[in-house]
């Protein structure tokens, strides 16, 4: 509880502060909420696709090899081994082979049927037995099986390699001659992935298991602080379905937000400054005169001319006192529902009025058309009776512009034939179109039935017509088509006009907005909620000819 109540002042600016801040504070949290959502779905997708884009880097390059040992393994050359490569043919074609791919493979090894090499790109390892490695899956090309073994670790001044060999077969007898055993550098892949991320980005690939068998060097650390990740599976389907994991700092990750959100905060700060700028000389034009009404009001009854009694005990003089005041506060009181009822009585009637001034605005266009059809009218007269016409025609249009937009009538679902709908809307606007030359054109199914009011779908109709009409140049064309489809109907609206510039077609539906002289800027906004109160949608974009193409789409009538 307050020990000293706030004075009308303070109250005042007070209420003033929380009627700015509190809207300012909405739409800064829907805004920043938005943009958040926004941001961080990007942010996701650019990681998904990194994780796409190095996923099939990598599965290239794994195909690539096990591509390489199938072509190799089916050369003549292989045949050497029969004769334990006595002229050193195979040897040197291994040789030139790992020199020809760089730092591709290590080594490149033809071992007979007991673990002898016969021919190998390193000449110190030929004669050497070595042990049979153990297959870690199988890749079948071409119908013929590769044996993959697992990685290679050697030592430090050593990059690892993954061993892949495929058997050696005589092309007279069929047998088994030895195995071609390529070893790939497995440093091929880290680099892929290192050079595929950023500092606060890292890599790791999985294999079934789902364990890493090659990642980034700072994968570890980014991945114990569980930043934002992405993951991708190999799509060939002849490779095991190994992963590729992105991850990234999610305080990297989520900085664009955060400088979002400092915007957002220095844009509310301002506002606050501002409203308290604002606000305080408001609260002093209100209370002001509320100190000089309560100073008047003292003085005034200080001033009585009346008299009150001064003889009888002082509780009658009192109770005089005392009825006066009380009388003087209730005619007071009585004079401000008096002018509280008067103000609602205005209120009223000027609603009434909006209506009823069609009325008179209808007899000055009639009125003005007789006149026109006089011959002895002058070029002037012609004139002004032209202005007359189009004036009150702009007057009606903002009439009905504001009644609908300020009071919308719910509509009263009907079943309505769309394509008839449309033929007698543009029945009704072909002479309004014939006067600039501008053809009307209507692509409709037959019995396109909606749930929908049909006047107000007549007003969507005429509206988006009536604004094709007006913003085309003579000789124009308009196109109206409907298209039934699954569970919707597709209406289309499209001119062949200059269109709408792209820095103002997000602001098309926005009441008061318009690019048309004497234009109020009601007609599409009205469009829209009549569309939206259907459970339809409108959008825009432009036409294949060039101008303006509006589509709206509603459900379709169930049957």
């Amino acid at each position: 509880m307050l020990k000293k109540p706030l004075s009308i002042r303070q109250l005042l600016l007070l209420a003033f502060l929380l009627a700015g801040l509190l809207p300012a504070m909405l739409v800064s949290f829907l805004s920043f909420y938005q943009a958040r959502i926004a941001l961080k779905t990007e942010i996701s997708h650019d990681l998904q696709t990194l994780s796409n884009t190095v996923a099939s880097n990598v599965e290239s390059l794994l195909f690539e090899r096990f591509h390489n040992v199938h072509s190799w393994s089916e050369l003549a050359v292989m045949q050497d081994i029969q004769i334990g490569d006595i002229d050193k043919r195979l040897a040197t074609f291994l040789q030139d082979l790992v020199i020809s791919y760089g730092d591709i493979y290590q080594k490149i090894e033809v071992v007979d049927n007991n673990n002898v090499i016969v021919a190998s790109s390193v000449p110190k390892n030929l004669g050497l037995t070595t042990q049979p490695a153990v297959p870690w899956f199988l890749v079948n090309i071409g119908q013929k099986t590769i044996t993959v073994h697992p990685i290679l670790h050697h030592q430090a001044n050593q990059n690892s390699s993954l061993a892949i060999s495929k058997a050696i077969v005589s092309p007279d007898t069929g047998q088994v001659q030895g195995r071609l055993i390529v070893y790939f550098n497995w440093q091929i892949v880290l680099d892929k992935l290192n050079q595929s991320v950023q500092d606060s980005t890292a890599a790791a690939l999985f294999d079934e298991q789902n364990h890493a068998i090659a990642s980034t060097s700072n994968w570890a650390e980014i991945h114990a602080k569980h930043g934002m990740h992405a993951n991708s599976t190999f799509s060939d389907k002849t490779l095991p379905k190994w992963r590729v994991e992105i991850e990234k700092l999610h305080s990297v990750a989520v900085a664009p937000v955060h400088r979002l959100g400092y915007v957002f905060l220095a844009l509310l700060i301002t506002t606050l400054v501002f409203a308290t700028f604002l606000v305080t000389p408001i609260a002093k034009a209100v209370t002001v005169p509320l100190s000089q009404l309560t100073h008047f009001v003292r003085h005034f009854f200080l001033d009585q001319t009346s008299q009150l009694p001064t003889s009888g005990p002082a509780e009658v003089q009192e109770l005089s006192s005392a009825f006066k005041k009380m009388i003087s506060e209730l005619e007071t009181s009585q004079k401000n529902l008096e002018r509280a009822a008067k103000l609602a009585v205005v209120g009223e009637m000027a609603a009434a009025m909006s209506h009823e001034v069609r009325t008179p605005l209808g007899i000055l266009r009639s009125s003005a058309n007789v006149l026109q059809r006089e011959p002895q009218l002058s070029k002037e007269g012609h004139e002004v009776l032209g202005f007359i016409i189009s004036e009150t025609e702009r007057l009606n249009n903002l009439v009905s512009s504001l009644i609908d937009a300020a009071r919308p009538r719910l509509p009263a679902f009907t079943e309505v034939n769309l394509s008839a709908l449309v033929s007698k809307c543009i029945a009704m606007l072909s002479a309004q179109a014939q006067t600039k030359n501008i053809q009307l054109i209507c692509h409709a199914e037959q019995d396109c039935l909606i749930n929908a009011d049909s006047e107000q779908m007549t007003q969507v109709l005429m509206n988006l017509i009536i604004n094709a009409i007006q913003m085309l140049p003579d000789a124009g064309k308009v196109e109206v088509s409907i298209a039934a489809l699954q569970d919707t109907v597709q209406l289309t609206i499209a001119d062949n006009g200059p269109g709408i510039p792209s820095d103002s077609q997000a602001q098309i539906f926005e009441p008061f907005f318009t690019q048309r002289a004497g234009g109020v800027g009601l007609g599409l906004a009205v469009v829209r909620q009549i569309v939206h109160a259907h459970q339809g949608e409108i959008d825009y974009q432009p036409s294949q000819q060039g101008g303006a193409q509006f589509t709206i789409t509603l459900p379709k009538l169930t049957t």
